[in-house]
């Protein structure tokens, strides 16, 4: 559990490590800070997001869920990065996925309406969104490429280098889901890897 500590001081010194001092400080003060608790919605599916955010601590997952209810984690997002449903929002549509906290989280949330005014005042900011977005591509065509070639296993030794302790703070039924297997089939996994 992450100490929640509620002081937009701390998202700057967060900030400062992506961004010079007075843009961390320029992006703190469109903000506002926010607690959201575990199992709780950054994002609902089939709502339109009109807002960004900065995790300072907690964990999030974004995911979809079909008419049966079947549950499939598309990405695993933690502290120091920024959350967005972004092509519903760009297109000013409802969210095709849901952005649950994973644990008691604090999140700096800023509305769309005054990042755009920040590009247009500003071409660093439009530049600091294209970098946003690239890491956001790479993200996605790594997944996809690891989950079309890579076997199961190899799939969850990856998500182990990548993810540092996250099989400790993620329940299975996730790590699963984020894999794409079974919740037995990963079982069986941990217990090869372990013996």
């Amino acid at each position: 559990m992450h100490v929640l500590s509620n002081n937009p001081s701390t998202f700057q010194q967060h900030l400062m490590k992506i961004l010079p001092e007075s843009r961390a400080e320029e992006f703190v003060r469109i903000g506002k800070v926010k607690t959201i608790l575990t199992s709780d919605y950054f994002v609902k599916a089939g709502e339109v997001p009109y807002k960004v955010a900065f995790i300072s601590s907690g964990l999030f997952r974004y995911v979809y869920v079909n008419d049966r209810g079947d549950e499939f984690t598309k990405g695993i997002i933690s502290e120091h990065h920024f959350l967005s449903s972004y092509s519903a929002m760009i297109q000013q549509k409802p969210s095709f996925f849901s952005i649950e906290a994973l644990e008691d989280s604090e999140i700096l949330e800023v509305n769309w309406s005054s990042i755009q005014q920040l590009m247009e005042k500003d071409v660093f900011w439009v530049r600091f969104l294209l970098s946003f977005v690239e890491m956001g591509f790479m993200i996605k065509e790594k997944r996809e490429r690891d989950l079309l070639l890579l076997d199961a296993e190899t799939r969850y030794e990856n998500f182990l280098g990548e993810f540092p302790g996250m099989d400790q703070r993620v329940k299975q039924v996730i790590v699963a889901s984020y894999l794409g297997i079974k919740p037995e089939t990963l079982s069986r996994i941990r217990k090869k890897i372990s013996s």
